[in-house]
């Protein structure tokens, strides 16, 4: 399964959520949400469950997403409510990054690009968090079979302990192993990693 057919995947499970108002925090976003503060980008937001809270909470949040679903729900409920935020459609893949935030989260989507693209999102990202923010970013890690649904070649497991090596130098607030059963007897493992981006330093 390419990466067009990850988004289409999504769009649908998005769809059917939506249906059924299957609209609480999942666990990661839970963990992410006490983290989130000032200005937001949600990357990769699904049906924006995440930005609504840190809205709510008083965040000004910009969340963009592949999925179109997700993407119109997400500014029907901010509409309706008057909350500040700046929801868009976007090929996350490709997307570039202008404006710097408070607080960053990724959850569960750099797994479903290519490792090359993964990691250049990544870097992105976090050369996007001001100094003294904080970046929030979940992903699969090797020993999941979840992925074997999806073409190897287009998606992305991390090394273990890998996700603490790339935020080398930041400050570690939370850094958290999970597995979860999946169909087929097959298990999701993920990481979730919390960082704070060190400070710039005053003149002497």
């Amino acid at each position: 399964m390419g990466s067009d057919a990850s988004i289409r995947f999504f769009e649908t499970q998005f769809q059917r959520q939506v249906r059924e108002a299957e609209l609480a925090l999942n666990p990661f976003e839970q963990q992410a949400l006490p983290y989130l503060h000032g200005t937001v980008l949600d990357y990769g937001c699904g049906l924006g469950n995440l930005a609504l809270a840190a809205a709510r909470r008083g965040c000004s949040v910009v969340a963009l997403d592949a999925s179109r679903a997700a993407i119109e729900h997400l500014r029907q409920v901010a509409q309706a409510e008057s909350l500040p935020i700046t929801a868009a459609e976007a090929d996350l893949r490709r997307y570039e990054l202008r404006d710097e935030y408070d607080a960053v989260s990724c959850i569960g989507l750099l797994m479903f690009f290519d490792c090359p693209t993964a990691f250049a999102q990544l870097q992105q990202l976090q050369s996007h968090v001001r100094p003294g923010g904080v970046a929030v970013v979940n992903v699969l890690v090797e020993g999941t079979t979840y992925l074997d649904m999806f073409d190897p070649s287009g998606h992305c497991l991390f090394a273990r302990d890998e996700m603490l090596g790339r935020f080398a130098g930041w400050e570690i607030l939370r850094s958290e192993y999970q597995d979860y059963p999946a169909a087929n007897d097959t298990t999701k493992s993920f990481v979730t990693v919390i960082a704070r981006k060190p400070a710039l330093r005053a003149a002497a």
